[in-house]
């Protein structure tokens, strides 16, 4: 589970070893009968980038580490959901891959009711609880009494109901973990070390809207996005298995997108996955993964390109998250 603790016991390293080791141990044998092509190496930097995705399936990101690895040495720390460290077996072999974990609001609510009352959230719960910890007002609609009365541990922070509020309590653990999150991806790109992101958030064959968040991190550490399209791995990859099946992946690299190139409309000084702050710059943020998602759309073939109405065909409500 993803809690304060864990995020102080991941190791970022610039040449993972366990990367390597299935990179050659496991994958160069597994994509035998997988045709891999890489188009648009040229476009790439020398220095560490952030690389911004489609998120087609469980495991698009493998065949484009194991060409990173095979073609230039490089790797890269992926951004992942929270829910991804749930098992122990799971959690730990994350937490040897070099990810980042990205703990949305969404999940620290999902979790601590899980946690609390044994169950997940319906979405009519759930919606609740979202709309009054984005909002700061009062919780609206029936929730278990426990969530907003009992004292317990939320995901490593202390949450006492007559110290705070419900939306308090969350948005405070919130905050510590992105605190978190922020120092871990400085610190990749300080040491050489790519970052790789799904703008989108959750899988889906169609390309959907993106998420702020790799704006955010991008303008705050002066980093250049590189947009990268993956076609086809969701053909090799049909379940959650990790064998894959045989198939053609296609990964294109688009133009890296410096810093600079949104110095016009950056704001000059924010806080990162603030929630009173967000919405003061999100012109400015949805513009920067407005663009960049245009030159992912750019770089896949079409059945991965935008819907009609640009919404995601992957999974919705509290089951995102837990």
């Amino acid at each position: 589970m993803l809690t304060l603790d864990l995020y102080d016991r991941i190791q970022l390293r610039l040449r993972p070893r366990l990367q390597q080791a299935i990179a050659e141990g496991f994958l160069r044998f597994d994509y035998r009968n997988v045709d891999l092509s890489v188009e648009g190496v040229e476009n790439l930097p020398s220095g560490p980038v952030i690389y911004a995705m489609n998120h087609t399936d469980n495991f698009n990101y493998w065949p484009f580490q194991y060409e990173l690895h095979r073609l230039f040495r490089r790797y890269t720390a992926t951004w992942v959901k929270g829910k991804n460290y749930e098992g122990r077996v799971s959690s730990a072999f994350m937490r040897s891959t070099n990810n980042i974990p990205l703990a949305s609001r969404g999940y620290v609510i999902t979790r601590d009711f899980v946690d609390t009352t044994g169950r997940k959230p319906t979405d009519d719960e759930y919606r609740s609880l979202r709309n009054a910890v984005d909002t700061q007002t009062p919780i609206e609609g029936a929730v278990p009494d426990a969530i907003q009365n009992r004292a317990r541990d939320m995901l490593g922070r202390r949450f006492e109901p007559t110290r705070e509020t419900y939306e308090a309590g969350v948005n405070a653990v919130v905050a510590e973990m992105m605190s978190r999150f922020i120092a871990m991806n400085r610190k990749c790109l300080d040491m050489g070390l790519d970052v790789l992101v799904f703008p989108q958030g959750s899988r889906s064959r169609r390309l959907s809207r993106g998420h702020i968040g790799i704006a955010q991190i991008a303008l705050l550490l002066d980093a250049t996005i590189v947009p990268v399209g993956c076609s086809g791995s969701d053909e090799i990859y049909t379940s959650r298995s990790i064998l894959s099946k045989p198939g053609k992946v296609v990964y294109r690299i688009g133009k890296p997108i410096p810093a600079e190139h949104w110095a016009a409309i950056a704001p000059e000084s924010f806080v990162p996955f603030d929630p009173q702050l967000d919405d003061a710059h999100r012109e400015a943020f949805e513009q920067v993964v407005g663009e960049v998602m245009q030159e992912i759309n750019a770089l896949v073939d079409e059945p991965y390109r935008f819907s009609e109405d640009g919404e995601s065909d992957g999974s919705s409500g509290s089951d995102r998250f837990v």
